[in-house]
């Protein structure tokens, strides 16, 4: 399985994909808001999302992981 990690520390703005969903490289997984800015996640490759490991509102640090796709 393939990590999504987050690419700076900010708040999860956004889950454009939900679990099960497939996903070609580059499509937005998570938009994540961080000095009033809304950047968003890309999937790294192709697949479909396994498992969704943050929430909406949620802070996270950068390099956590955020998704897993397979």
């Amino acid at each position: 399985m393939t990590p999504v990690t987050a690419p700076m520390t900010g708040i999860v703005y956004q889950l454009p994909a939900a679990v099960g969903t497939t996903v070609s490289e580059g499509d937005s997984i998570a938009i994540l808001e961080s000095m009033k800015m809304h950047v968003p996640v890309p999937a790294p490759k192709a697949g479909r999302v396994k498992e969704i490991r943050v929430q909406e509102g949620e802070f996270v640090e950068e390099g956590a992981i955020l998704a897993l796709i397979e």
